[in-house]
C-alpha cells in the first residue's frame, strides 16, 4: 500500500510522562512510523495548552509523526447528540477537535455520527441533529485542510447508505468515510449467530432483523480517506488483531488499493496497557497493508 500505516495506543490520562516516551521509542523500534492522535490524547489537550509541544518533541525525538486522529465519541459528543441544550457545545468542541488536528500535522480526524440505541428518538430526528452539526464543522474543516470522517458502526443510524446520504448532502471534499473493517464485519457475519451485536442494535430500535451486508466496503469506497483495521468472528466488536477472527484481509487489502481519495489506514487493534504487544500489532498491520 503507498499511504501510511497508522496505529492507535490508549495513552491514559494518568500515564507517566516517562512511560508515554517509552511507548512512542518501542513503536518506532518495532519499524512504526506513525500514530493516531487519539480520543483521548485530545481530551488532554483540551485540558494543557502546552501538551501539544510537549509530544511533538517526544514524537520527533522517536522518529515518529501523527497522520490521523479519532475525536473523543459518546452520546454528548456524537453529532446526533440528543441533549439538545449540549448541542452547541458538542459543535463547538468539535471545531477545536479540528483545529488541534491541523496544528498537531494530522489532515484525517474520524467522528462518530453516534448510535441509536433505543426507540425514545425518531430516526429523522436523528439525521436531522447530524446534518445541523456536519453544516456548521465542515466549513471549519474547509478552512484547516482536515477531512472529517464519519464510520460505518453496526446501528441504523450509520449504515453505508446513511453515510452515502450525509454525503451527497455535503459533497466537499472535507467529509469522507471512514470504513471500519471490524464493524461491517459484525453487520455480515453476525447473520450466523442467534445473538450478536448487529441484532441486538437492531432489536432495540424496534427492528426485528438487521440489514445484514456483505457489500460495506464496495458501497463506501468512493470516500473512504481513512480506515479502523481490526477483526472479530462477526459476533461481537473485539477489536483483535487481524487474521485472528474471520474477515478475509486479502479481499479488504485489494479493495482499499483501488480507493481514490484514500489517506491512511490505521490499526485500530487492542493495543491497550499489555493486551497486545506492540510488535504484534505493528507486524499484524504490515502482513496485510505493507
Amino acid at each position: 500500500m503507498s499511504v501510511p500505516l497508522t496505529y492507535l495506543y490508549a495513552f491514559d490520562k494518568n500515564m507517566p510522562v516517562s512511560r508515554r516516551q517509552q511507548i512512542f521509542q518501542e513503536f518506532a523500534e518495532c519499524g512504526a512510523k506513525h500514530l493516531v492522535l487519539t480520543d483521548e490524547l485530545i481530551k488532554q489537550i483540551h485540558q494543557d495548552q502546552e501538551l501539544p509541544q510537549t509530544l511533538q518533541k517526544e514524537m520527533s525525538a522517536a522518529g515518529l509523526t501523527f497522520v490521523d486522529a479519532h475525536a473523543p465519541f459518546g452520546p454528548l459528543w456524537d453529532l446526533n447528540c440528543p441533549e439538545e441544550s449540549l448541542r452547541d457545545i458538542m459543535i463547538a468542541r468539535h471545531k477545536l477537535n479540528i483545529r488541534v488536528a491541523a496544528m498537531m500535522g494530522v489532515d484525517t480526524i474520524t467522528i462518530h455520527i453516534g448510535n441509536d440505541l433505543d426507540m425514545k428518538t425518531p430516526f429523522e430526528l436523528h439525521r436531522r441533529r447530524v446534518e445541523e452539526a456536519l453544516e456548521a464543522i465542515l466549513p471549519d474543516a474547509e478552512k484547516y485542510g482536515v477531512t472529517v470522517c464519519i464510520e460505518n458502526i453496526w446501528f441504523c443510524v450509520n449504515t453505508p447508505e446513511e453515510l452515502l446520504r450525509y454525503k451527497s448532502l455535503f459533497p466537499t471534499d472535507a467529509l469522507g468515510f471512514c470504513y471500519d473493517a471490524g464493524h461491517a464485519n459484525l453487520m455480515d457475519k453476525g447473520r450466523n449467530y442467534p445473538e450478536c451485536n448487529a441484532i441486538t442494535a437492531a432489536r432495540n430500535v424496534g427492528r426485528e432483523t438487521p440489514s445484514w451486508d456483505d457489500k460495506i466496503l464496495e458501497k463506501m469506497l468512493p470516500h473512504v480517506v481513512n480506515c479502523h483495521i481490526h477483526d472479530n468472528m462477526g459476533q461481537v466488536d473485539e477489536h483483535v488483531l487481524p487474521g485472528k477472527g474471520n474477515i478475509d484481509w486479502v479481499k479488504i487489502s485489494s479493495l482499499l488499493k483501488q480507493a481514490p481519495r484514500l489517506k491512511n489506514i490505521q490499526s485500530e487493534t487492542g493495543c491497550f496497557g499489555d493486551a497486545v504487544s506492540i510488535k504484534e500489532t505493528v507486524e499484524a498491520l504490515k502482513k496485510y497493508f505493507a
